[in-house]
């Protein structure tokens, strides 16, 4: 059976990246964990590995063009004349359904409003490759704004058209991580219930607690930030609810912690990921939060270390600002938000999604967090 090795995602903010180099070819045999290509973002070039065994039976992306994540960059099998497989034409989906159109796979956006409305992929017709937002949208106009469902939801909103702005003026492309932003904030915007507090407390205790852990290990940086973002780890164990997010009607509890910690880089913004943060010792996270950092800062993240976050952490104290009201990020219920009034007092705030938690749960995990353990 043919396997996909897909277009990573480098960082939070890319939605495309750009194939810069290929090392397989189509009959060539690579094995797990060889690299097969490079991919670059305006920033960053990382590397693409397999994640299996077998031959190359097809490369779907060419050099220097853009990608977009997740799509498939080539197909293995175990022989290398395996069938590659093939895209399904719509009429074919429609045909396969029985005269319905529409089998492409949905986008992560059309199946929130495919499953709103009580439909299914099949009954959709799709524009493209995959079912989008939009087409499930188109349907439910025609529909008269229903589906099988009458409940009504809100509709995807619609983005300003240039030609309806009366000011002259021309449309500027997007960067890919400008483009990683957008499709973050559409999601906060459209998927969330997001909600805000925050409370003021005091430094004392956590400058101790940082001066001792530099003192102890021989950091050349204070390492404040990291410490509260091991000690979010330590809550998020003891209340799982915070490390959740709102699917099918439920709360979907994640099997591990993956700490998102934002790092800004010139005008690039990385949440960089500590995988499985749960399993790790509060000096191994501190550790390996220095350490994204420090890569983050030459622009050489892997896809792992920027993908995946389940809650998240930001601090805007550097830039001495009042307030700090992070977007959520996708399937997320919790970012904190931290900054500092002055030497003796600091702010900590969070953006949080009110289906999964509510103003109680967020409080108590502030107050938690406001100390050291």
């Amino acid at each position: 059976m043919a396997i996909a090795i897909n277009v990573p995602r480098v960082n939070n903010n890319d939605d495309e990246v750009k194939l810069v180099s290929l090392s397989a070819v189509v009959g060539s045999r690579v094995a797990a964990g060889d690299v097969i290509a490079e991919v670059e973002t305006d920033k960053a070039v990382v590397e693409v590995e397999a994640h299996a065994d077998g031959y190359v039976l097809a490369v779907l992306g060419e050099i220097d063009t853009q990608l977009r994540v997740g799509s498939v960059l080539l197909w293995l099998g175990e022989t290398a004349d395996e069938e590659v497989p093939k895209s399904i034409s719509r009429e074919d989906r429609a045909a396969q359904a029985g005269g319905t159109t529409g089998a492409a796979a949905p986008t992560a956006k059309a199946n929130l409003l495919l499953r709103q409305h009580g439909l299914r992929a099949e009954q959709v017709p799709a524009s493209g490759e995959r079912l989008s937002a939009a087409d499930v949208q188109r349907y439910l106009d025609a529909q008269g704004g229903h589906g099988s469902a009458s409940a009504a939801v809100p509709a995807v909103r619609r983005e300003v058209s240039a030609s309806s702005l009366s000011v002259p003026g021309e449309v500027q492309a997007l960067a890919s991580h400008e483009k990683g932003m957008l499709s973050t904030v559409t999601w906060h915007r459209d998927h969330a219930v997001p909600g805000y507090i925050e409370i003021s407390y005091e430094q004392a205790a956590w400058l101790e607690a940082a001066k001792a852990h530099q003192a102890e290990t021989g950091a050349l940086f204070s390492p404040l930030l990291p410490l509260m973002g091991a000690r979010l780890v330590e809550i998020a164990k003891d209340h799982p609810k915070i490390n959740a997010t709102m699917v099918e009607g439920g709360r979907y509890h994640y099997a591990q912690v993956n700490l998102g910690f934002t790092v800004q880089v010139a005008e690039v913004l990385y949440l960089t990921v500590v995988q499985a943060a749960e399993q790790k010792s509060k000096g191994q996270v501190v550790s390996e939060l220095v350490e994204l950092q420090r890569l983050a800062s030459g622009h050489k993240l892997s896809p792992q270390q920027c993908t995946g976050a389940t809650l998240s952490f930001s601090s805007m104290a550097r830039w001495k600002v009042g307030r700090h009201i992070p977007v959520l990020s996708p399937f997320t219920s919790l970012m904190i938000a931290h900054t500092a009034v002055d030497e003796q007092t600091g702010i900590l705030g969070a953006t949080y999604d009110h289906r999964v938690l509510s103003g109680a749960d967020v409080v108590k995990v502030l107050k938690l967090l406001s100390r050291p353990a």
